[in-house]
């Protein structure tokens, strides 16, 4: 029976499939540590109590990069390029959600509205993030290879998803409130086609690696279309939300460590 657990587990079981998920993980959020960390130099002064938080949130992404390495290490394998039609976090940037790379690389002090931006796009991007976490975590939380990256990445998760909510707020209580609102719309909405778009574009490779029938590919492709459908006429919505976290003060700490997993 063709299910969500079912694909995760022929991709995992395969070292060539393994090895093209590791990478593509590994170099997103390889990527999203390096946009926090330039963030996190460029925060107004008026910020700057924010700046550890964001220093966190990149050194945990950081982590999850070395996490994903490390587990194909384990498995004697080396990273492989990334097709750039599953870089998730580009595409986005091609859209034009979030801070743009030329603006993070030069030396000009961020706006209180770059930041909102910035925690707009993390805390859309975020909830994807999680929700895929959790899924992994559902799945294979006992699973003796992945089991406890996937326990510490998805608990990390949550913390940031936390984080963008609890600072959203605060901006929002100052006076943000439309712009936050209609950020996030602009993010949500462009996220969910990029979501589609890199997910078919990731089914398509494994596809080909795995040689998935032209029948359980077709099945695949319309699930993800379908999910896109969902999202499009409301689903979105979720992505949008506020509400005061569960976890207050998510990222006030240190970032977590983690042991070699290879």
């Amino acid at each position: 029976m063709l299910s969500a657990r079912s694909v995760f587990e022929e991709i995992l079981d395969h070292d060539e499939s393994f090895r093209l998920l590791c990478s593509i993980a590994a170099s997103g959020e390889s990527q999203g540590g390096w946009e926090n960390g330039r963030i996190a130099e460029l925060i107004p002064e008026s910020e700057s109590a924010l700046a550890p938080k964001v220093v966190r949130h990149g050194a945990d992404e950081d982590k999850h990069g070395r996490i994903f390495d490390a587990l194909m290490r384990k498995r004697g394998l080396e990273p492989v390029e990334v097709p750039h039609e599953t870089d998730y976090t580009m595409l986005l940037e091609k859209y034009g959600i979030g801070l743009a790379h030329e603006q993070l690389r030069a030396s000009e002090p961020l706006t209180v509205r770059d930041i909102v931006t910035y925690l707009a796009h993390s805390r859309v991007t975020e909830q994807r993030a999680s929700e895929q976490m959790r899924l992994l975590r559902k799945y294979f939380a006992d699973h003796p290879d992945i089991g406890r990256a996937v326990k510490m990445i998805s608990n990390d998760e949550d913390n940031h998803l936390a984080y963008c909510h609890e600072e959203l707020l605060r901006f929002a209580a100052a006076g943000h409130g439309r712009f936050i609102q209609r950020t996030l719309r602009e993010c949500a909405l462009a996220e969910i086609r990029v979501y589609r778009d890199v997910s078919l574009a990731v089914m398509d490779h494994m596809g080909r690696i795995l040689g998935w029938p032209m029948a359980k590919a077709a099945v695949l492709a319309a699930g993800i279309h379908g999910v896109y459908a969902y999202e499009r006429l409301g689903g979105w919505r979720r992505m949008v939300s506020l509400k005061t976290p569960e976890r207050h003060d998510a990222l006030g700490g240190p970032a977590t460590t983690f042991r070699e997993f290879a």
